[in-house]
């Protein structure tokens, strides 16, 4: 709060053996102000996000061996009623930046990819796509399901639905030009969490994910067992 001067913060992993190699990705708040933030290392800044950028969806990231982040105070005339301030995660490349900026982002997933995001993923769901709200200014969109079976969540993305009938309700985020609309199906959805959002995965027909299933099963090539019925 009120920032002045500069600082350096230093990211590490919370584990011993980390896997390797991580990258850092850093989000800022909505209402972060008065700073910029660099990447540094050894004295030389890279500019990652400048005082004042109110760029959609805007998410910055870097090897964790590129160096630390170097926050220093832009100047202000009146620096009351400033709060600089941004989310970060360390995660590995295989699941990491891709989320954020892919280079075939609506590409649907192969047979491959949908049954290791299963075993994968922070949630995964069966259920269909109730609506959809369109988020311009942000490029994203945001996709409402109706959920009959939670196989798994990390996190309260999906709650019970308070009309009952045992089914669920949340929504899970994309990107807008995937085009993604509201319509009858069974799906089944995966993703993962990042800065607290629910990022949409890979999304096939349920029908279609039986039979990938069944056929990898028949074949000893399932990475992990979930309930197809």
């Amino acid at each position: 709060m009120y920032p002045t001067g500069a600082l350096i913060v230093n990211l590490r992993p919370n584990t011993f053996s980390p896997p390797r190699p991580l990258t850092v990705c850093i989000k800022p708040f909505s209402d972060s102000s008065g700073a910029n933030i660099y990447l540094e290392k050894t004295g030389e800044l890279t500019l990652l996000v400048r005082d004042g950028d109110r760029s959609p969806g805007q998410v910055r990231c870097f090897g964790l061996g590129q160096g630390g982040l170097f926050v220093e105070a832009a100047p202000q005339q009146d620096i009351g009623r400033r709060t600089t301030g941004f989310q970060y995660e360390l995660v590995s490349k295989r699941t990491g930046p891709h989320l954020h900026a892919p280079a075939a982002p609506c590409r649907p997933c192969s047979d491959a990819e949908v049954l290791l995001a299963v075993c994968t993923s922070d949630f995964v769901v069966r259920g269909s796509i109730e609506d959809v709200t369109d988020e311009p200014e942000q490029r994203e969109a945001a996709i409402h399901l109706l959920v009959s079976r939670v196989f798994r969540q990390k996190s309260r993305v999906f709650r019970p639905d308070p009309g009952g009938g045992g089914r669920w309700r949340g929504h899970v985020r994309t990107l807008l030009q995937c085009g993604v609309r509201p319509g009858q199906g069974d799906f089944l959805f995966t993703g993962q969490m990042h800065f607290g959002e629910a990022r949409l995965g890979c999304a096939p027909r349920f029908k279609d994910f039986q039979r990938t299933y069944r056929d990898a099963e028949e074949r000893g090539l399932n990475p992990c067992a979930v309930a197809t019925e």
